[in-house]
């Protein structure tokens, strides 16, 4: 089939290669560079036991200190308040919703088996020394709170995962860097990390366009289908595909109101900065678990991720969170040069339940159309869950049956 893939993200760029190496004849569309968005920013993890929803009652129970907190993990522009109260309100309610085991039952489906998805696709399309195998390191600075996070380990060692308690001395051996106030660690076997995502995402770009896939650089304004075909609005041109996917992840929602569909898709701004010439060094990623900041060691300096701007899609970054993420590498740490560093802003497509949308679009009458399919809505862990949503997006597209549930991805949950 002709089949076009709209945003060229980690997501649309490993759908597309997959729906290519099926057989179809793929398009790949943006109106920006493949993997110039999140993609391009993330903190690299392959972070493949991360399957707990941020929607969860732990999270909004926290979440007013840390919006309190003057270097607090959480931001919230009062201009901006209002517009996401309707979204703020079925966030909070999904947080206390007793299908919380279930969520994070599904979003561990698309994350579990990243590292093992992604080594052979890396060594097809020659970009194997980007992956690197490795544990993850979470650190605590008092017994608070690493209480805090004990449901979130229990269930994480309840699905399989191998995770050993850490005290200072553990911690000093394994990352001198650190501070040495970091009393208590959990690390976590048999993650990855990337040591350059945007990168990855061009290897797989280019092997997707080696294998005969088509880029076309636009911004779609409109789509339509019916029984036969699709057609989208690119500039001034009508384009006319088989099928097609919505990758554009937090701009996806403005895509699909279009159609007369209404999504509640909220976008997380999240920020990093990246110091080139670090004078220190981790060599793994590292999460300080008390205020959600983390560490990644990549090919161009040492990235620090982690805090989140509720504003918007057009709103400027803020020099002042800047400022507060440079500060708080620098307490984890200690002696980290942060003279020369870059820093960076991002949307992160997210949904009130904290998992994606995988399935078949609807319409304005709540019709299911089979040739139109929705992937987004991935919020943090859409670098890891990219191969096995690109599976998915693979059977919706031939319209095959799947072994896994993809009941907890369909659109038809907010409808």
């Amino acid at each position: 089939m002709r089949v076009t893939v709209i945003g060229a993200g980690i997501i649309g760029v490993m759908s597309a290669l997959k729906l290519q190496q099926d057989g179809h004849q793929v398009t790949l569309i943006d109106k920006e560079a493949p993997g110039s968005g999140c993609s391009f920013g993330n903190a690299g993890m392959l972070a493949r036991s991360s399957f707990m929803p941020l929607s969860n009652a732990s999270t909004v129970w926290q979440a007013p200190s840390w919006l309190l907190k003057a270097n607090g993990p959480l931001k919230i522009d009062k201009r901006y308040l209002m517009t996401m109260l309707p979204w703020l309100y079925h966030y909070i309610k999904a947080g206390f919703n007793k299908d919380l085991t279930a969520r994070a039952a599904a979003i561990n489906q698309l994350t579990t088996g990243s590292v093992d998805l992604y080594l052979p696709l890396a060594a097809l399309a020659g970009c194997s020394e980007l992956i690197k195998t490795t544990d993850y390191l979470h650190v605590y600075r008092s017994a608070k709170g690493l209480k805090k996070s004990a449901a979130d380990m229990q269930a994480r060692r309840d699905l399989g995962y191998d995770i050993e308690d850490l005290n200072q001395q553990d911690l000093q051996q394994l990352e001198p860097a650190l501070s040495p106030r970091f009393e208590y660690g959990h690390l976590i076997k048999k993650h990855a990390f990337v040591t350059d995502p945007q990168a990855l995402v061009l290897a797989f770009f280019e092997y997707f366009k080696s294998l005969g896939g088509e880029f076309m650089s636009g911004a779609v304004t409109a789509i339509n289908a019916d029984q036969g075909h699709c057609q989208l609005s690119l500039g001034d041109e009508t384009l006319n595909y088989d099928k097609a996917v919505v990758a554009a992840g937090a701009h996806s929602a403005q895509l699909i109101a279009q159609t007369g569909v209404k999504l509640p898709l909220e976008t997380e701004r999240g920020y990093h900065i990246t110091c080139s010439a670090p004078q220190v060094n981790v060599s793994r990623p590292v999460m300080d678990g008390d205020n959600k900041f983390f560490v990644t060691p990549m090919d161009m300096g040492l990235r620090f991720a982690g805090l989140v701007e509720f504003a918007g899609l057009q709103a400027p970054a803020k020099e002042v969170y800047i400022q507060q993420m440079k500060d708080q590498a620098q307490q984890m740490l200690p002696g980290l040069n942060t003279s020369q560093c870059t820093s960076w802003l991002g949307f992160r497509p997210t949904l009130y339940d904290s998992a994606p949308v995988i399935s078949y679009a609807v319409n304005a009458q709540k019709v299911t159309q089979k040739n139109i399919v929705y992937a987004f809505g991935h919020q943090h862990v859409g670098l890891t869950a990219a191969p096995m949503t690109a599976n998915l997006v693979s059977e919706l597209i031939a319209e095959k049956a799947s072994q896994v549930d993809r009941s907890a991805y369909d659109v038809q949950r907010f409808l």
